[in-house]
């Protein structure tokens, strides 16, 4: 479709107080009818609210809902969260990805007990002063626990305000964006404004797809200006996909009398403070053999006369899809590191006390099983 197309029909974010009134009184109305039986939405404490927001950043529903229930039990109240140690509290999120989420949650419940006295902070200014609470963060949690009068803007609802002002632009620009949180605000109603805004939320979520939206059962049909024009599959406007870079790794599961050696990663590190196989990506013209010789010793300070592979793990980190081929050997002596911040070995029976990132997880349980068939023969 033609740019002049779209150009010619973007208005601004603005609705008469009428269309404002319906338009909200029909989304609150279907959310009471539809909405998702979600165990945050049965509360209004800030606390937890603030928890299932930071699981939910860049993660599926089904998959935080265990997640969110298990860290609650352990960890009911900013207190209790402050209170524990930060290797239990990445150990409650192994699996989740995106650690840094976790870190910043520890450190800024500390905060609240050190600066608010343990109360939730319930003011923009105030939670823009904690580690992690971006302008959506802080806006969801506040609205949903103290229904203040504050807009929202995530994945979801970019693309049902998109759809509809019809906006002619990249939604992701900072054009875009300004447009979207203008429009997210101009359609928040007086009041009920949490339950607003988990309503456009799950109306993105279950109706307005980004494939297939279904339009006919959508309760913002009458007003959205991309139905009207038949422009809904065309929007929202994209940039251009980042292309993948594909990345060819070695890691080295160090075994001695069947404990496996984990390194501790340092402050400052993509996965900073988990717990791993040593592994690196090898020089261009090296041999395998000599790579793993160079990882053992770089990162453990210990050799093996012999690896052997036994599996693959493929992950994909922002831009890049990294192939990680897992060798195991046999070594000798205690090892030490310049990079890890602390070295361990590992029993078998103690592994699960250590928390990690999905990757190395699976590395480790390769080596975990291909130990046990070692046992058994």
């Amino acid at each position: 479709m033609a740019k002049e197309k779209l150009e010619s029909i973007l208005p601004k974010p603005s609705l008469l107080p009428a269309s404002k009134k319906l338009l909200g009184k029909a989304l609150l109305f279907w959310f009471g009818e539809r909405k998702r039986d979600l165990p945050w939405r049965k509360t209004r404490d800030p606390f937890a609210i603030w928890v299932s927001e930071i699981m939910l950043q860049q993660t599926q529903v089904a998959t935080v809902i265990p997640y969110f229930e298990r860290f609650l039990k352990s960890f009911p109240t900013v207190e209790a969260l402050a209170a524990a140690d930060e290797q239990e509290v990445l150990k409650h999120w192994q699996g989740l990805g995106y650690y840094r989420r976790a870190r910043h949650m520890h450190q800024a419940a500390k905060m609240i007990i050190a600066d608010y006295a343990g109360v939730f902070p319930d003011t923009p200014e105030a939670l823009s002063c904690l580690p992690g609470l971006g302008r959506y963060t802080r806006n969801a949690v506040l609205s949903q626990a103290f229904d203040t009068r504050l807009p929202i803007l995530e994945a979801n609802t970019k693309r049902v305000l998109a759809r509809l002002f019809a906006l002619a632009h990249d939604v992701d620009s900072s054009l875009g964006n300004k447009f979207l949180w203008e429009a997210a605000e101009e359609i928040l109603p007086e009041r009920d404004i949490g339950e607003f805004n988990q309503a456009m939320m799950e109306v993105g979520s279950l109706v307005c797809t980004v494939t297939n939206p279904k339009c006919n059962s959508c309760p913002l049909s009458p007003f959205c200006i991309a139905k009207r024009s038949d422009l809904v599959t065309e929007l929202p406007i994209k940039k251009k996909k980042v292309v993948v870079t594909q990345v060819q790794e070695l890691a080295t599961v160090l075994v001695n009398k069947k404990r496996i050696l984990l390194g501790k990663r340092p402050v400052g590190q993509r996965w900073a403070g988990l717990w791993e196989v040593p592994h690196d990506t090898p020089e261009e013209g090296e041999t395998e053999a000599k790579a793993l010789g160079i990882i053992s010793r770089k990162y453990a300070s210990v050799e093996s006369k012999r690896f052997r592979e036994i599996g693959k793990v493929i992950h994909p980190v922002t831009r890049f899809k990294i192939t990680v081929r897992v060798f195991m050997g046999e070594v000798s002596g205690k090892g030490a590191s310049d990079y890890y911040e602390e070295l361990a070995w590992v029993c078998l029976s103690d592994m699960e006390k250590y928390p990690k990132s999905s990757p190395q997880s699976k590395m480790i349980a390769m080596a975990v099983k291909a130990l046990e068939l070692k046992k058994e023969v």
